[in-house]
């Protein structure tokens, strides 16, 4: 299971998903814990706002995007490549990516635009 989390500084849980290009990718081990396997730094064409729907995206290899914030469209979007997004007020990376795994990740009250 690939789990992404949008961090624009790669300590924070960040918003603005779809302008985001910076992201923290986990995966779980064999003690059912996440752990760090890699880091997207996305060139700003690579950002799912600016897409023009060519190309494969890294996002979409993702099982899970974790994010503080996001539009309506980027969730339409990620759905549709069969992406689940939570929206989370977690906003420590590994700490949210544990929670997802664990079922109590607090989830954020409204997307952003």
């Amino acid at each position: 299971m690939k789990i992404g989390v949008t961090s624009q500084n790669f300590r924070t849980v960040t918003g603005h998903a779809g302008k985001g290009r910076r992201f923290l990718i986990f995966s779980i081990n064999s003690e059912s814990t996440v752990e760090e396997v890699a880091r997207l730094d996305l060139a700003k064409e690579m950002s799912l706002y600016a897409w023009d729907g060519n190309g494969e995206r890294p996002l979409f290899e993702l099982d899970y995007l974790i994010t503080a914030g996001c539009g309506e469209g980027f969730l339409r979007r990620m759905a549709r490549e069969g992406v689940v997004v939570r929206i989370t007020t977690e906003t420590n990376p590994l700490v949210a990516a544990q929670a997802l795994i664990d079922g109590c990740l607090p989830e954020g009250v409204t997307a952003s635009h």
